[in-house]
């Protein structure tokens, strides 16, 4: 299978069939801080990998507020 990481862009191959978790531990990779896309299809962490999959791995990325809120008309 052809996978594709992010940040650094790379491009590694494996033989399957795996099951994603395997692929992460192959590549050091936890699966709470990645997401694994076949197809344009987020995978889960159970499903498996076919040797003809391309996949793609991004990085979680969180963000969000500063912690504070305002409602507009109103003064802190």
């Amino acid at each position: 299978m052809q996978v594709e990481l992010r940040n650094p862009t790379r491009t590694v191959e494996f033989d399957g069939p795996m099951a994603v978790t395997a692929l992460l531990a192959r590549l050091s990779l936890n699966r709470e801080s990645v997401l694994v896309i076949r197809d344009g299809t987020l995978v889960p962490g159970d499903a498996m990998l076919a040797d003809s999959d391309q996949v793609e791995i991004r990085s979680v990325i969180s963000g969000g507020t500063d912690g504070q809120c305002r409602s507009s008309g109103s003064t802190p």
